[in-house]
């Protein structure tokens, strides 16, 4: 029977530019140290200029000037003053982080067994690890390197190896019949080693690729290498260095999937890292687009991102939040911007004039478990940025800070929503609380609604990426007329 004929459909809409620019940005950022490097390229290019924390500022910093600086690669903080800025105004600030649940490799992570050449791993962070089972996967990350061409100096590199090169297989149904009823019982130390080569294969290649540096290897006395040689061979080829010039590295599993705009109606992002790399994403926008392109003209404060690393971890390394980095930060910004200033207090009164945010993905309502949210606290794709709440201080927001940060909203046409976790679960916490134990400065707490947080693959809306942005820039231009309107609540 002929089907009735239906009017055409229309194509679905363009998603938006800003998770276009996203997907880019998802795209080369594999690994903390490829996030902090794309930020500062597009810090760079709208003019940000790169200050060291080994130097100082006091000649460097000035009204109206725009300035960035990393720490251990892994965390960046950017900062653009204002050309009317007068010591003691705050600092608008959006604090994010660059890391994400992933395997890292070992410090010795040659492992041989079953005629198989593995690559041992320890877990980062809470990862919901069955999802990186049967991923065509890779390695990336930092590789310190002395090359005979720099005389023996120690330098720095990133590396990312696009092609699939490891992978971490199930074991059939047929070897383990009760996987569907009885669930995936995974033990992190055995199960989750990646495959690298058959055992033969790979040390056939090792020792058609090793160079050198590999033969003088030979001639020392045998031991058990620190890692496969043929692994450090593919990260040579990379590096367009000999393996034995390879003198360590912080190499991180990674997907070698891209991440894509996805949906029939193109209204997702289908990607790893996701939390918090949307957020870092968005902060970095924002900064970029406040005042009218990045205009300073009329700004009498400071605008801030802080990217930070190891949230995932609990933030207590010095590049997490836990740290010093936005502190120093502050610190130093407040001294050099001084002037002939002399006043009691600068710090703690500028500390008590600001205000952060702390960004950070929010868990989306799933329509198959729509019984794991609190009835009237249900996220929503497509709804605006959630702002998170917690009475028992896992977050950060007063009733203050979320009427501020909604207020900033409002005023350019921007939605919100609320998320309180349900009593009988355990709520997760964030960079916020941390922040404002240690800085003294107005937290909220707000993340983009997301699905299958922590899976090697997760979606998020693009409209969604749209809104941040949105919500963001509009906290930058407008926080300190909503401010002024708000009595001190200290008072």
């Amino acid at each position: 029977r002929a089907c009735p004929s239906q009017p055409p459909m229309a194509p679905p809409n363009a998603p938006p530019p800003e998770a276009v620019d996203l997907v880019e940005y998802l795209n080369e950022a594999w690994t903390p140290y490829h996030a902090v490097l794309a930020s500062c390229k597009r810090l760079m290019a709208a003019g940000f200029e790169e200050i060291s924390e080994r130097d100082s500022w006091s000649d460097s910093l000035r009204p109206g000037g725009k300035y960035f600086f990393t720490r251990n690669m892994s965390a960046v903080c950017a900062f653009a003053v204002g050309k009317k800025h007068k010591p003691g105004s705050g600092f608008v600030i959006i604090g994010a982080h660059t890391d994400s649940p992933c395997p890292k490799l070992k410090p010795v992570s040659a492992v041989k067994k079953g005629g198989f050449l593995g690559v041992g791993v320890q877990t980062y962070g809470g990862g919901l690890w069955h999802t990186w089972f049967d991923r065509d996967l890779s390695v990336a990350g930092r590789v310190l390197l002395r090359r005979g061409k720099n005389k023996g100096r120690t330098s720095h590199e990133l590396v990312r190896v696009a092609r699939p090169i490891i992978r971490i297989p199930t074991l059939a149904i047929h070897l383990d019949r009760n996987v569907n009823t009885e669930g995936f019982k995974l033990n992190t130390e055995t199960h989750l080693a990646p495959l690298l080569s058959t055992a033969i294969k790979g040390e056939l290649e090792a020792e058609t690729s090793g160079g050198k540096a590999e033969e003088d290897e030979k001639k020392k006395e045998k031991k058990k290498p620190a890692h496969h040689p043929l692994l450090l061979a593919v990260l040579a080829e990379e590096l367009d260095c000999d393996p034995g010039e390879i003198v360590d590295f912080e190499l991180e599993v990674c997907d070698t999937q891209p991440s894509v705009i996805g949906g029939a109606a193109r209204e997702f992002i289908y990607s790893g890292r996701l939390d918090n790399l949307a957020s870092s994403f968005c902060a970095l926008k924002a900064l970029l687009d406040a005042g009218g392109g990045g205009s300073l003209a009329n700004e009498t404060g400071v605008r801030m991102i802080a990217l930070f690393d190891n949230e995932e971890v609990g933030s207590d390394s010095t590049a997490g939040a836990g740290g010093t980095v936005v502190a120093d930060a502050l610190r130093r910004a407040i001294n050099a911007l001084r002037g002939d200033s002399k006043a009691e207090g600068l710090f703690e009164r500028t500390a008590r004039n600001s205000f952060l945010v702390s960004a950070d993905m929010a868990h989306a309502l799933h329509p198959n478990y729509m019984d794991k949210h609190e009835s009237n606290h249900q996220p929503k794709m497509h709804k605006g940025v959630v702002v998170k709440h917690n009475a028992n201080q896992r977050y950060a927001t007063t009733a203050v800070t979320a009427t501020l940060f909604r207020e900033c909203a409002a005023l350019a046409e921007v939605p919100t929503q609320d998320f309180v976790v349900r009593n009988d679960m355990g709520c997760g916490s964030t960079i916020g609380p941390i922040l404002a134990t240690n800085l003294g400065i107005r937290t909220v707490d707000v993340g983009v609604p997301q699905l299958s947080m922590h899976s090697i693959r997760e979606m998020c809306g693009t409209e969604d990426i749209d809104i941040c942005a949105r919500h963001f820039t509009a906290f930058f231009d407008n926080f300190a007329e909503v401010d002024s309107k708000m009595d001190d609540v200290d008072a």
